[in-house]
């Protein structure tokens, strides 16, 4: 794909294809690394996330026969239904 790199207020930016972040595994709003390795720029998905977890790994934590309990969030405290 080709593209050209535009000036965007202050900043310079790039418009990537559907397609291309389609291909990516990449949608709008999502965070990238960018950077440039033996001279070539180059956007992979960001891994980290907030906080520094991700909850697939977290998820893959939890044991098999782990079952959870019901917790106990005390009396109503304004016009809720239980």
């Amino acid at each position: 794909m080709i593209t050209q790199v535009k000036q965007w207020g202050n900043s310079q930016g790039l418009r990537l294809s559907r397609e291309l972040l389609a291909e990516l595994r990449v949608a709008v709003g999502d965070d990238v690394e960018v950077v440039v390795r033996d001279g070539a720029l180059v956007i992979t998905p960001a891994r980290r996330v907030r906080g520094g977890h991700d909850l697939r790994d977290l998820v893959r934590r939890i044991p098999k026969d782990h079952t959870p309990a019901e917790l106990d969030w005390g009396r109503p405290a304004g016009r809720e239904v239980w």
